[in-house]
Order: C-alpha cells, then structure tokens, then sequence
C-alpha cells in the first residue's frame, strides 16, 4: 500500500493515454514528502491502477460526458497536512493530464481519500520492496 485505483468512462480510452495518467500519478505519490522532507509513500507499495467502466451512466446523458473517479486507499499515521498535500498534488496531476482534452469535452474528476485504521487483515507478499531499501 498505498494503491491509487482509476476508475473512469470508456469514452476516454480514445482521446488520452490512460496508462501515461497511471505513470504521472505514481511519480506524483512518490514525490509527495512529509513535514520532515521524508518520502511518504513507499516505492515499492506504490501501485496506480486504472479500470474502464464496463457500464455507466453520467448526469443527464445528454452528451457523452466522462468521468474519473481517483481513490487513494492507504494505511493510518500520516498527518493531516501531509494527506492534503498528498491529495492536492495527485488531483492537480490528473487535472494536468486532462486539461487539453477539457477543452474540448466535458469531464467530471473526483479526488479521495481513504485510510484503513482498523484493519482486520493486511496481508502482503511481495519482492519489490527489497529493490528499494535502502541499506
């Protein structure tokens, strides 16, 4: 953890790269630092993940509007400044990324945010985090 899951309107994958998105979201979350300069979100559990909805109906359907729904899940003991700044930054990214094509069509953006303080269960398997360890 953190994941950030992107879950948007089909009527995207056409007019951007998604998978461009995925990669400015991550280097957005692994830039993000804490009140003491230090890294806040780990390399290696850093994950961004984007689904196209298989079906979906947007306001009024009387255009074909879009939409994209951003959800940071993450584990408890970030401080409140440090989730905002971790908020802000990631929806500035994808409003970077959206923009040009907001220009030309209607697009809603949603940004949030969970945190799991009481988990039940947190299992993890994983060779990644070792590659970025530093010894």
């Amino acid at each position: 953890m953190p994941h950030l899951v992107i879950l948007y309107t089909p009527n995207l994958d056409a007019a951007t790269d998604m998978t461009a998105l995925c990669r400015a979201l991550a280097d957005t979350m692994l830039a993000v630092q804490d009140e003491e300069g230090k890294q806040v979100f780990p390399t290696g559990g850093t994950r961004v993940l984007a689904y196209p909805a298989a079906h979906y109906a947007v306001a009024d359907g009387k255009q074909n509007y879009a939409f994209v729904y951003l959800n940071l899940r993450m584990a408890a003991g970030r401080s409140d400044a440090t989730k905002k700044r971790a908020g802000d930054a990631l929806l500035a990214a994808a409003t970077a990324h959206f923009d040009p094509l907001m220009k030309e069509r209607l697009i809603g953006i949603t940004m949030q945010m969970d945190e799991s303080p009481g988990q039940v269960y947190d299992g993890k398997h994983s060779n990644l985090h070792p590659l970025f360890q530093k010894t």
